[in-house]
């Protein structure tokens, strides 16, 4: 499970590459407050690091996510020229994320049950289950609250008045892979403390657990 879940996250260096671009573009900032240097330095980064992904014929996965990111956040920056815009699409994007996913779990279609029925083969065979929609909708909550805590942190710093992007960059930055490593560590924690009941008749006429 410690695999598959660094894995999913790209490993340490994908990790580190998803929050290069944005170190770059905050210390350029705060160092010089050049917006089109910071925007520069925050691209230019991603792009070194894509270089050496092809270059040692690896997936380029994360690379390619960092490099969207930075360039959609210097198109804010450089549309209004304030280098906090560059974080508005990010706080906007964990409020979709947020929203989307609460509503899945009011819906009872809860994303993680999506996830599970794109391994196994079946999108919707795990809403026969009650038990395993509660469990979905358990292990949900547990993706909302990174993107709810980021909102709830980053949102008033942006609204904030003065230039707010040297408080940002390092929130983002401390609130990006941490969060999301934590709330992933807690669903494999819960996956590997709780079962799920069988239905009666599955495990030899028994009720048992998987």
């Amino acid at each position: 499970m410690r695999a598959q879940l660094s894995k999913a996250l790209g490993g340490v260096r994908g990790m580190v590459e998803a929050a290069v671009p944005t170190i770059g573009f905050t210390a350029t900032y705060v160092a010089s407050k050049d917006i089109k240097l910071s925007v520069g330095v925050g691209i230019g980064a991603a792009v070194v690091l894509l270089v050496l992904r092809i270059a040692q014929r690896t997936s380029v996965q994360f690379v390619l996510n960092s490099l969207v990111g930075i360039a959609i956040a210097a198109f804010f920056a450089l549309r209004s020229g304030k280098a906090e815009d560059a974080f508005l699409p990010g706080i906007m994007l964990n409020a979709g994320y947020a929203a989307a996913m609460i509503f899945s779990i009011a819906v009872r279609w809860p994303i993680v049950g999506f996830i599970i029925g794109s391994v196994t083969g079946d999108p919707t065979a795990w809403r026969s289950d009650p038990g395993i929609v509660k469990l979905c909708s358990r292990l949900t909550w547990l993706l909302v609250l990174p993107c709810a805590l980021r909102v709830a942190v980053q949102y008033p710093i942006y609204l904030a008045s003065g230039d707010q992007s040297g408080l940002l960059g390092p929130a983002k930055i401390v609130m990006g892979w941490p969060l999301q490593v934590a709330a992933l560590a807690t669903m494999v924690w819960l996956l590997a403390r709780g079962r799920t009941p069988l239905p009666a008749g599955e495990d030899d006429g028994e009720p048992g657990r998987a």
